[in-house]
């Protein structure tokens, strides 16, 4: 019976081999499920995230459109080395039996990773608002720590299981077309047109992009017609990008004449070479003196989870507690969507270049920064992380700028870790031994403390009341978070060197990405606390601050003088509007200045636009061009790309 089955199937197949060469059906027939199930993903995708960013019934038909062309340009790529493997494989490899079962193997493990993948696609897209980009490019570059941060947040067993199913049911629909597609003899003059015609395809291909074919101004709309596949090739592509090649650029001399016109309120130029930045900042009189400085980032606490911002679920009761008793920005606002973005900012005070962050680039080495600063004003200077400081390039950028770094492998028998560190509690108890012993020493010291607790997969100890140690999700990650810092403060407290230290709590970045605009401004806005019993009075801040402008504003207000080329500026002492401070900002390839209530985008292949921003209805409108302010945000990553490339920010 089933020889007939094969022979019946056998002679179809001939008949059909007038149209298209027999040994090409599976591989065809595999395209059309990858066709079909991204087609599926596409309307789950809209269904489950399109309401909340606006993405209507009207944008469906454009989505499925644009989305089926991305999928076939992503297919011209994916099948090509199927396409020349099955073009040039003599008949005799090809027809005997050990191949065809191979052949088979390579089909069921086909169909198992596209269902996979998809899956894959779903969660990142629910927890970043996009295809795969940038940060996906981060996590295949440490898949120790992305893969089992991914083992411990969902239930990958389960998920195999499933997929395995699938993928045999479906490939028991292809059994038989797999067996006897190397049936037939199939001479190479049949088999090399389809080929040369493959080849063909190639030429269009290599000029399109996952984003060719944007057709709304809303960039959900636009993510969802995309091609996971394609903008993963994409995001490794443009991982690290020649600014002047994919960006608005100016003649260089005009980039840098207004930089300087820009920060020349901000302490005095010491040379009139435009492209040295370094401005001498004369210490205040009424300063508060060389406190200790201990500058805690909060991991992922996004400014809408807290109680001083609007939030009624009671998350942060100790940082609502600190907000009072100390100086609240209340318009802080984050440099991009990564730690290291934060880092790089607060550390740095450094324009968030596109498109990869400067902790990890080569040549961040020696670069100007606030530890070297303090180490000028002799200071001790250090960097606390509660998980591996490999990760991410930390330890060697901030080893090689003059920070003593004290990672994971300095906290050895921690009370609970899981993959990305130990509990917060563990490295701020590892951080107050850790100053003690430099109290010791009668210098002050400086140290930036990066937590890890609020991350997926948000576990955490055993018996903290009301914080349950697994399954309780982004709440239960606030909820410890907030419980960590408040204990840690609370025993600080009963060190000596706590009546002489200047607290910074500040945020790295915001929990996720949401919303249709190209950089989501409401989802860069974050706490930043400064915290000084004795030394600085409660109080509030209402213009708007960035990270770059942290450490500016600390020195400042310590009264310690300075040179340095920063790019932020002393928001407490600052001349003209405070509204009209400029806020620089980065989102995946895009990078932006907001200024008041206008933001200019810079994006790739030269782009620029300008949208009028409304903080109480949280949207953005399109304006019409502003030449004066797109050379302003250009000449500032302009400059700042070119000062780090060539090694001259110092």
């Amino acid at each position: 019976m089933h020889s007939l089955k094969i022979s019946s199937f056998s002679r179809r197949c001939r008949m059909s081999n007038r149209f298209f060469v027999a040994r090409f059906k599976p591989l065809l027939a595999v395209s059309l499920f990858y066709l079909l199930l991204s087609a599926l993903l596409r309307l789950i995708l809209w269904k489950v995230f399109g309401p909340g960013s606006e993405v209507g019934w009207t944008a469906l038909p454009g989505i499925l459109l644009v989305g089926a062309v991305n999928d076939l340009v992503a297919l011209v790529f994916l099948n090509l080395p199927a396409s020349l493997y099955l073009g040039l494989v003599p008949d005799r490899l090809a027809r005997s039996r050990w191949h065809r079962r191979l052949f088979a193997v390579i089909i069921f493990l086909s169909l198992f990773g596209l269902i996979y993948l998809a899956q894959v696609e779903f969660f990142f897209f629910d927890e970043f608002d996009a295809r795969f980009n940038l940060v996906a490019v981060d996590y295949l570059i440490y898949p120790r720590e992305v893969l089992i941060n991914i083992w411990e947040s969902y239930p990958v067993l389960w998920f195999l299981f499933i997929d395995a199913i699938l993928a045999a049911l479906l490939f028991g629909k292809f059994r038989e077309r797999v067996l006897t597609a190397f049936s037939e003899p199939c001479p190479w003059r049949r088999r090399l047109p389809v080929v040369a015609c493959h080849l063909l395809l190639l030429l269009p291909a290599l000029w399109l992009s996952t984003d060719s074919f944007d057709f709304s101004t809303n960039r959900v709309t636009n993510e969802l017609a995309h091609s996971g596949i394609s903008s993963l090739f994409k995001a490794f592509h443009t991982n690290q990008l020649n600014y002047d090649v994919y960006y608005r650029t100016l003649p260089g001399k005009q980039a840098f004449a207004l930089t300087r016109a820009q920060l020349e309120k901000d302490g005095e130029f010491i040379d009139s070479n435009p492209e040295n930045l370094n401005r001498r900042h004369p210490g205040r009189s009424n300063g508060l003196g060389p406190l200790n400085v201990v500058v805690v980032v909060e991991e992922s606490l996004s400014g809408d989870f807290t109680g001083i911002f609007g939030n009624r679920d009671k998350l942060t009761p100790n940082l609502d507690r600190l907000a009072r008793q100390g100086l609240l920005f209340t318009r802080a606002y984050a440099s991009g969507t990564r730690t290291v973005r934060g880092l790089e900012a607060i550390s740095s005070s450094f324009p968030p270049i596109p498109s990869e962050a400067i902790v990890k680039r080569p040549g961040s080495e020696n670069i100007a920064n606030w530890g070297k600063v303090m180490k000028q004003h002799g200071y001790q200077v250090s960097f606390l992380y509660g998980g591996y400081g490999t990760f991410d390039n930390m330890n060697h950028f901030f080893s090689s700028n003059g920070f003593a770094v004290s990672d994971r492998t300095d906290i050895p028998n921690p009370s609970f870790a899981n993959i990305w560190g130990v509990a917060d509690g563990d490295l701020f108890n590892h951080a107050l031994d850790y100053f003690d012993q430099r109290a010791q020493t009668g210098k002050p010291f400086f140290s930036m403390i990066m937590s890890t607790s609020n991350h997926r997969p948000y576990t955490f100890p055993e018996g903290i009341p009301g914080i349950p140690a697994k399954g309780g999700g982004r709440a239960a990650g606030v909820r410890y978070a907030d419980y960590a810092l408040g204990q840690f403060l609370q025993q600080a407290e009963e060190h000596p060197w706590f009546d002489n230290t200047l607290f910074v709590i500040v945020a790295d970045h915001c929990s996720r990405l949401r919303g249709s605009a190209e950089v989501p401004i409401a989802h860069y806005h974050i706490p930043l606390i400064f915290y000084s019993p004795g030394h600085l009075p409660p109080g509030r801040f209402d213009a708007p601050i960035g990270q770059i402008d942290i450490a500016p504003t600390v020195l400042g207000l310590l009264g310690l003088d300075y040179t340095a080329p920063f790019y932020g500026i002393d928001v407490l002492n600052q001349q003209g509007d405070p509204q009209q401070h400029p806020l620089l900002l980065n989102h995946n390839h895009d990078v932006a200045m907001l200024v008041d209530d206008r933001m200019v985008v810079l994006g790739l292949h030269k782009t620029a636009t300008l949208y009028r921003y409304d903080r109480k209805t949280n949207s953005q409108q399109k304006l019409a061009d502003d030449r004066q302010l797109f050379d302003r945000a250009t000449a500032i990553y302009q400059s700042a790309y070119e000062l780090f490339t060539r090694r001259l920010y110092r």
